[in-house]
């Protein structure tokens, strides 16, 4: 019998992509997700307001061997630089474990959904410093 139970939440207290949602709205998206997909939610971890801070995702990511898995209000709540990012996942997915992303809609469920994950952040990094025609 496993001792793993439950998807831990992860919302933010800083902007996402440049907007701040209120974290009780956030707890709404993040408990709508897991009852859509039959999760079992376990109450949210809320990280730190202070830029680059991701010391309650570490926290968090500590405690995946009594987790089934994350879900991240935003996968865009995740570190900027890919190198940090290829080092979650591979601890997350080292403990048997899934990531999700409510406001997305998706699931990282192994290593290769990563390409998928990545190639949102790619477009999302070229989008975001792309001219807009006729400028």
């Amino acid at each position: 019998m496993s001792n793993r139970y439950g998807f831990r939440g992860y919302i933010a207290s800083r902007p996402v992509r440049g907007l701040l949602q209120p974290q009780h709205v956030q707890n709404i998206v993040v408990r709508d997700y897991a009852a859509r997909n039959k999760l079992p939610y376990l109450l949210s971890a809320a990280e730190y307001a202070m830029p680059g801070s991701y010391m309650v995702l570490q926290s968090v990511l500590e405690s995946l061997p009594t987790l089934q898995g994350i879900i991240c209000y935003s996968l865009f709540m995740l570190p900027q630089r890919p190198e940090r990012r290829q080092d979650i996942y591979d601890r997350i997915f080292e403990a048997g474990c899934t990531l999700h992303g409510a406001l997305e809609g998706v699931a990282v469920n192994g290593p290769e959904d990563v390409a998928m994950l990545e190639d949102i952040f790619m477009v999302d990094r070229f989008a975001a410093t792309a001219v807009p025609a006729g400028f």
